[in-house]
């Protein structure tokens, strides 16, 4: 099994902001951050998870996410994207990065557990850590699902 760490972060809501991830499988580890000039912290928190995802090089992996978004882990584990891909998406936030999230989840087994941020949990402080430093770094991304949205 592979296990993903992620979390996102935003200086302000909207505001520069980043995510982080950690990739764990047998004895092999890898982190991704990126940052992005103008974003939420949502978007990051989702960016994260999906950013995880792409980074597998094979289809149908079984993967554990641990994440401390609620608005990520319920969103999946309680079924809210389906209804929301079924009535394409009409009034939700972000949903460039949620049909983006289905396509790369349909191709792994994938489950969620949510994860009480600052709470202690190594891997979690270290995606928070590179989170941060990639919305407090210089040449931001252009998050262009929300800047097209303003």
């Amino acid at each position: 099994m592979i296990t993903i760490y992620t979390d996102g972060a935003s200086r302000g809501n909207p505001g520069p902001g980043g995510y982080g991830v950690v990739l764990k499988y047998k004895q092999h580890r890898k982190e991704l951050s990126e940052g992005f000039r103008k974003t939420t912290n949502n978007r990051m928190e989702l960016l994260a998870v999906i950013a995880g995802l792409e980074a597998l090089k094979e289809p149908g992996k079984t993967v554990k996410v641990f994440s401390d978004s609620k608005y990520v882990v319920d969103a999946v584990e309680k079924g809210w994207i389906w209804g929301w891909e079924k009535k394409n998406f009409k009034d939700k936030k972000n949903e460039d990065l949620w049909r983006r999230f289905i396509e790369i989840y349909k191709k792994h087994k994938v489950k969620f557990e949510w994860l009480k941020g600052h709470a202690g949990d190594i891997e979690n402080e270290i995606c928070d850590r590179l989170a941060v430093k990639a919305a407090e770094g210089y040449n931001l991304q252009v998050d262009e699902g929300y800047e097209n949205q303003i």
